[in-house]
């Protein structure tokens, strides 16, 4: 990887109702041999993955309308993205019953668009939840369905996402955005769910609105916290031209510098200034986000298994698989949880996502 070579001088399914390729962009098969001989457990990790779906899908405060549940930033997205990419250490042969599940759920709602409710309607005239809730489940359908190559599916769930980009104001290119004020997803997450729809958007034809959403997503990158440049920088390995070469260097130079001794990271180091809600201090030690994200992106960005950056990174993810229930931790940035808890283990189903996808990535 010429960029990471770069900055080392200087100091990575078939369904009911759709019928999708199992190998995914975001979450593709990986050939016979691909997935690193490790002392990790991917079975345990799929189970983890398939039971927090199934939780997820059926937790009355998930559910909406036409017996559908939302797609969230935590558990399901996370899911969709990750879980085929253990498809050959299982030696399964098409999604799983939980893939088919959120397949199924998502191209429903994409069917039914302009009858099915918003994640969360407005409860009154000043509100703006219906807009936000349009813009950011139009990002998140048409992220899963071109993971999945939905074919029709996946068009029609690009279309709606186009058609609700924002077209003037200092946003314009982005899309309206949940905002409930909690991070990582939910907090000032609006260029988070830029990079998201770029990721999407990288998978199918070129379309008009890709310059304007480059122009934002390029607007003042540098002043954006370390976890936005990196989701960024994931970005741009799908959108040609969205980051020059010394671009790139520099985000990967800057994750790098978080590596903690140990090889993981914390993802308190990529949030900036962002203060928990209840005041009690961000957890510093390594996670299982930061460092399954950070190991992802370089790999998907040219970095190999080879490199002492991923090297350590892969080895720590190895190290820190819980032998309980096969996840990986990770910690809320807006309270202190209890990690056994079902809330408590949101962070965890992301952070088991990008371990999945890093350690089955690495080659």
């Amino acid at each position: 990887m010429p960029e990471l070579q770069n900055v080392k001088r200087r100091i990575i399914a078939v369904s009911s109702v759709a019928v999708c390729l199992a190998s995914g962009l975001l979450a593709q098969e990986r050939p016979a041999g691909a997935v690193r001989a490790s002392s990790w457990d991917p079975k345990s990790a799929a189970n983890y993955m398939d039971s927090r779906l199934s939780w997820w899908s059926t937790w009355p405060r998930a559910a909406r309308d036409h017996q559908t549940f939302c797609i969230s930033c935590h558990t399901a997205l996370p899911y969709a993205a990750a879980r085929a990419s253990l498809r050959t250490a299982l030696a399964e042969r098409g999604p799983s019953p939980m893939e088919q599940k959120l397949l199924d759920n998502v191209t429903a709602r994409v069917r039914i668009w302009e009858q099915v409710s918003p994640y969360y309607p407005n409860t009154n005239a000043a509100d703006s939840k219906t807009t936000e809730s349009r813009g950011t489940e139009s990002i998140l359908n048409a992220f899963v369905l071109t993971s999945y190559n939905c074919g029709e599916d996946a068009r029609r769930a690009l279309d709606q996402m186009w058609a609700l980009q924002i077209a003037s104001g200092d946003a314009k290119g982005a899309w309206p955005w949940l905002q409930f004020h909690n991070a990582p997803w939910e907090g000032d997450s609006q260029y988070y769910g830029a990079t998201l729809a770029a990721l999407a958007a990288g998978s199918a034809p070129p379309h008009e609105g890709i310059e304007s959403l480059k122009a934002y997503l390029r607007k003042d990158f540098a002043t954006r916290t370390l976890l936005d440049r990196v989701n960024l920088l994931w970005a741009s390995t799908r959108i040609e031209g969205l980051l020059t070469r010394s671009e790139r260097e520099g985000i990967i130079a800057d994750a790098l510098s978080q590596q903690r001794p140990d090889g993981g990271f914390s993802l308190s180091s990529f949030v900036g200034n962002w203060k928990r809600h209840d005041n009690t201090p961000l957890e510093t030690k390594s996670d299982g986000y930061a460092t399954g994200m950070v190991a992802f992106v370089l790999e998907e960005a040219g970095a190999t298994a080879g490199d002492p950056h991923i090297k350590a990174s892969l080895a720590w993810l190895e190290r820190n698989q819980e032998p309980g229930d096969g996840r990986w931790l990770a910690y809320s940035l807006n309270k202190q949880r209890d990690l056994a808890s079902d809330t408590g283990k949101l962070m965890s189903d992301a952070a088991t996502a990008y371990a999945v996808m890093a350690l089955s990535h690495s080659r």
